[in-house]
């Protein structure tokens, strides 16, 4: 019987840490902006210590067509973070790709670039929203770092290559205000102007991404230099102008890197925010992984690829 009970105390210990482990708490929500017909909201979790803490602003994915900043599947993610200092602000944004279904290739162009330049839009209103009221949160507003996952993923590299080049968006922001860490679950970037450029104003930037992904580009995907420049290109790109950055590379992996390193990175993703962001270590690393359960998958993609598997 004794054993019995003792066997119960610790399955309900267990139970309890995994329940907590899991959920973040504390969450207060605040509207951030109005954008025509859309009221922007964001959802605020305090970090698990004193004093003000760095923050992590996430943006979800979902194709620029779906989700909502407060997936159940991300909730791990928010709480790994509080656990370990950091406050969290995730937020909502436009969703400008919800009506694309069917679109064709030459339509897509024009109407992505406008998506994401609202997404962006409105994760620098979001980030001005914090840095407004940073005191009262709790958070050092010198250590904002944008995190996103897949198309949110897209957002934050694109709002950085918008900060690094001084471009029109910019406005939205504080004036002189530089995120201090980007982390990217499978982004890209894109571009209707050629290539996109960085230079070393840029901030240290943790990538994720699989050689397989069909829906966000692994290295690039362009027609007469019109496209998306994945984390290959953007590691390329951030060592040739000595940017801090970590690539971390998966072979043979597809999509799943959109959220999957939320749940089994977590060692990477803290000695990126220990050594890169708030030591300012110059490392410039690359982690290439091949899992010899994944079986050889196709690397090359063309653009009908991207919109067959988005929309």
């Amino acid at each position: 019987m004794k054993a019995k009970v003792i066997t119960l105390i610790t399955i309900f210990i267990f139970a309890v840490q995994a329940l907590w482990a899991a959920e973040p708490t504390g969450k207060t929500t605040h509207l951030y902006a109005v954008k025509g017909a859309d009221s922007l909201y964001l959802d605020h979790y305090p970090a698990l210590a004193e004093g003000a803490r760095p923050c992590v602003i996430f943006v979800f994915g979902g194709g620029f067509s779906r989700g909502e900043r407060d997936k159940e599947r991300d909730m791990p993610y928010y709480a790994f973070l509080q656990r370990n200092g950091y406050n969290v602000v995730s937020i909502d944004y436009r969703l400008g790709m919800r009506n694309a279904k069917g679109v064709g290739v030459l339509e897509f162009f024009p109407l992505f670039r406008n998506t994401i330049n609202m997404a962006v839009e409105d994760l620098f209103s979001a980030t001005s929203y914090v840095v407004d009221h940073a005191e009262e949160l709790n958070i050092d507003p010198k250590a904002i770092i944008a995190s996103g996952s897949s198309a949110g993923a897209i957002t934050v590299l694109q709002g950085e290559h918008t900060i690094c080049n001084k471009l029109p968006l910019c406005e939205f922001l504080p004036k002189d205000f530089n995120y201090a860490g980007i982390i990217s679950f499978a982004g890209a970037v894109f571009s209707l102007e050629g290539a996109p450029e960085w230079n070393a104003t840029s901030a240290p930037t943790l990538l994720f991404h699989g050689n397989s992904d069909t829906q966000v580009p692994y290295n690039k995907m362009a027609i007469f230099g019109r496209g998306m420049f994945g984390s290959k290109y953007i590691a390329e790109q951030l060592q040739e102008v000595g940017v801090p950055y970590w690539f971390y590379s998966v072979e043979y992996q597809t999509h799943v890197l959109a959220g999957t390193p939320m749940h089994d990175n977590h060692k990477e993703i803290l000695l990126f925010l220990d050594e890169f962001v708030a030591k300012g270590s110059r490392q410039q690393r690359t982690t290439h992984i091949r899992d010899l359960s994944l079986p050889e998958r196709k690397t090359f993609f063309l653009p009908t690829d991207y919109l067959n598997s988005n929309y």
